[in-house]
């Protein structure tokens, strides 16, 4: 297998997603920076081909959720964005992308992109099976903690109970001298 030589690193990649609307995306503006080209250029394009991004593969902002990831700093200001809602592409607004910008380096990162998406996925999958047997493992032990501090509870109570003396215990007698 050939050596692979990302032409952006993953962990930048990684930082341009954010869930949104419950779903995975990447702002315009991101995006832009990634391919090298400017924010206004993209939007043209994707404007111009607007039939191929249907709304689970993009959509525009609303000043809500601007102010969401404002609050957040994900966004540093409103000046930022150029007068416009940024848009938000799923991974398979992302994917339709290539065939809307056709630079080299517009499909190399475009690969890049669709590697980070699955790399996430396929964490998420680990971490969900990592939680389902770790819930499974308490679970189990809290079962037999419980059976314990049942022990315990009783131990406890039966050494608060009076105890008779134990041993021999004969009458003292008093001498006179």
């Amino acid at each position: 297998m050939a050596k692979e030589t990302a032409i952006i690193p993953i962990e930048r990649i990684q930082q341009c997603i954010y869930l949104i609307r419950r779903q995975k995306v990447i702002l315009d503006k991101d995006i832009a920076v990634l391919y090298g080209v400017k924010p206004i250029a993209l939007r043209q394009q994707v404007k111009r081909n607007i039939d191929r991004f249907p709304p689970d593969f993009m959509y525009q902002l609303t000043d809500e959720e601007v102010d969401i990831l404002l609050s957040q700093n994900v966004i540093p200001s409103r000046k930022s964005l150029g007068g416009y809602n940024p848009y938000a592409f799923t991974e398979q607004g992302v994917a339709m992308l290539s065939s809307v910008l056709r630079s080299k380096r517009a499909v190399e990162v475009n690969i890049a992109i669709m590697r980070t998406f699955v790399k996430l996925r396929e964490f998420l999958t680990d971490n969900a099976l990592l939680r389902q047997k770790i819930e499974s493992m308490e679970r189990k032990y809290d079962e037999r903690f419980e059976q314990i501090f049942t022990v315990l509870e009783y131990m406890i109570a039966e050494e608060a109970a009076p105890k008779q003396p134990f041993g021999f215990h004969g009458k003292s007698k008093k001498i006179d001298s």
